[in-house]
């Protein structure tokens, strides 16, 4: 393989991942943090896991960590599903719960 076809595979393979690179909480690495799927459906709870990370969605936001209790970073705006279903028809769809869990802000 010449080297312009190892550049043209590179660059190709690059654009397929499927996840972004984010800057991590407090300065830490950068991670991998694939985006949700089209459809997300809720339970009881405003959480999704997903990949080794936790979504949480509060206020029409999502945010994620690789644990449940944080710290939350935002999600970027285009690794957000397209569409969030609820199966507990008591939970408020726009996520706005009584648990503050760091307000859902990176911390």
């Amino acid at each position: 393989m010449n080297a312009r076809t190892a550049m043209l595979v590179a660059v190709v393979g690059s654009m397929t991942l499927t996840g972004c690179l984010v800057p991590g909480p407090h300065g830490r690495p950068t991670l991998l943090v694939p985006p949700l799927p089209a459809l997300v459906w809720l339970e009881s709870e405003p959480y999704y896991v997903q990949g080794g990370y936790t979504y949480f969605y509060r206020d029409n936001n999502w945010y994620y960590s690789r644990q449940r209790t944080g710290p939350w970073v935002e999600l970027p705006r285009d690794h957000y599903p397209r569409e969030v279903r609820f199966r507990d028809q008591r939970m408020d769809h726009g996520g706005g719960h009584g648990d503050d869990h760091g307000g859902g802000r990176g911390q």
